[in-house]
């Protein structure tokens, strides 16, 4: 512990040529004698909260749980197994301002619960994503307000399904009823973004020519932070340090492999991991670095577009996603989307364990989160929007008891879930959408 009555600021960062790095949370940053400093840090650190969105529903068969706890997990949620004392499955939600039942509504009214305008122009018009709202209140105090993620290029314009712009479907956030917040897939911008001082993507590009590598700009601030800091510190500070040089070396072996193979894949940017699961991957340690170096608080996660063709062959699914969704009841098409669902999970529960081993405070990394995680599609097969495939991640510092499966006899609004992790991250709302009250179950004390 570092035992001094003044504190490193949680704002500290190593600077260098076009790099601003910030700093994990450091007990030189928590004044040792001060109580009441600590815990105003630890209510400080619940301010997270992150979204995941998995497209086009699930096979419900294979995701349902068989009762009120984790403790026999179903074959869509065993990658969760490691982690599941942090997990909550809520059963019963619904987005009815998703239906008539579309694609591009399930995309965007996950995160607004709100009827998209149906328009094919750029008359578009949804309403403010929970995501924003948080961002409003807790993004000020970082970095970047918030996020924005994907795994697929947006590049496409105009109408994508049945009459809605394909705006609904490439964009998860939205600032306004009328701003859509583009996600970027690229995990170099997104590293940039989150390290570089700044400037356009050109400015950014230049900076990184310059250097070998991000933290080779930082040695001269580190030697001098370094001085200022105990063993365990220097120790957390160094550990940070080589997570974020792990994620540089695979960030450029991706691009490295991209020139020695050229041929361009239409839903993948330029340059990622060629592996659909590395790139994931890569994308959800990017995700561990921003919240551990408190460079954001709220951060949003496309796993990939509504009507995405894009084959997992890495899993022996070689057929394209969206077109097995439109299963009509063939038993081989709905095994192969219950296969893509259980690895999306998968991929979900990896970054749930890097948040786990990521020490924090008094806990862990994860326990300092909120994460939901899910679809606005219950059936794919008949574009519905109830039963939707949802569960709640993290700890929020020991108010979030896990391991349970919360079930509502009737279709209940996501709203009400939405509001719910608002209300535990300080967002205090009376209502949002079309909520009709809170999920207070999620949130019972634990017993000590």
């Amino acid at each position: 512990m570092f035992i001094t009555k003044k504190a490193l600021p949680r704002r500290t960062f190593l600077r260098g040529l076009g790099t601003t790095l910030a700093l994990p949370l450091l007990d030189a940053m928590i004044p040792a004698m001060t109580a009441a400093a600590a815990t105003a840090a630890d209510s400080t650190r619940l301010r997270r909260l992150g979204y995941v969105y998995m497209p086009m529903g699930c096979d419900a068969s294979r995701w349902a749980l068989p009762g009120d706890t984790l403790d026999e997990l179903s074959p869509t949620l065993r990658p969760l197994a490691s982690v599941k004392e942090h997990v909550t499955v809520v059963s019963g939600m619904e987005l009815k301002n998703a239906y008539p039942g579309t694609h591009a509504t399930s995309n965007s009214s996950f995160l607004s619960a709100a009827r998209a305008k149906m328009t094919e122009s750029t008359d578009y018009y949804l309403g403010t994503t929970v995501d924003q709202i948080a961002a409003r209140e807790v993004g000020h105090q970082t970095q970047l307000p918030s996020l924005e993620m994907s795994m697929d290029l947006l590049a496409t314009v105009g109408q994508c399904d049945n009459g809605y712009a394909c705006v609904y479907q490439n964009n998860l956030s939205w600032s306004s009823p009328t701003t859509p917040l583009p996600s970027e897939a690229h995990p170099r911008i997104v590293f940039e973004s989150l390290f570089g001082e700044g400037g356009s993507p050109e400015d950014r590009r230049r900076a990184l020519d310059q250097r070998a590598s991000l933290l080779d700009s930082v040695t001269e601030d580190l030697a001098r932070l370094n001085r200022q800091l105990g063993p365990s510190d220097r120790s957390k500070v160094n550990g940070y340090l080589e997570s974020v040089r792990e994620v540089e070396r695979r960030i450029q072996q991706a691009e490295a492999k991209t020139q020695e193979n050229p041929l361009p894949d239409l839903e993948r940017p330029v340059g990622v991991p060629a592996d659909y699961g590395d790139h994931a991957r890569l994308m959800f340690d990017l995700q561990v670095l921003a919240l551990q170096g408190d460079v954001t608080r709220v951060i949003t996660f496309q796993l990939a577009r509504e009507t995405s063709n894009r084959t997992y062959p890495e899993i022996g699914v070689p057929d394209a996603h969206h077109p097995l969704t439109h299963h009509g009841n063939d038993p081989e098409k709905i095994a192969k989307v219950a296969k893509i669902n259980q690895f999306h999970v998968s991929l979900f529960a990896y970054f749930l364990e890097r948040l786990k081993a990521t020490p924090e405070g008094n806990g862990s990394l994860l326990d300092h989160c909120l994460y939901l995680y899910g679809s606005g599609m219950g059936n794919p097969n008949v574009h519905d929007h109830t039963n939707l495939p949802i569960l709640v991640a993290g700890g929020a510092a020991g108010n979030m008891r896990g391991g349970r499966h919360i079930r509502f006899d009737q279709p209940t609004p996501l709203a009400n879930l939405h509001l719910s992790l608002l209300n535990k991250v300080g967002v205090q709302l009376d209502s949002f959408a079309d909520s009709t009250g809170t999920v207070d179950e999620l949130f019972e004390p634990l017993s000590i």
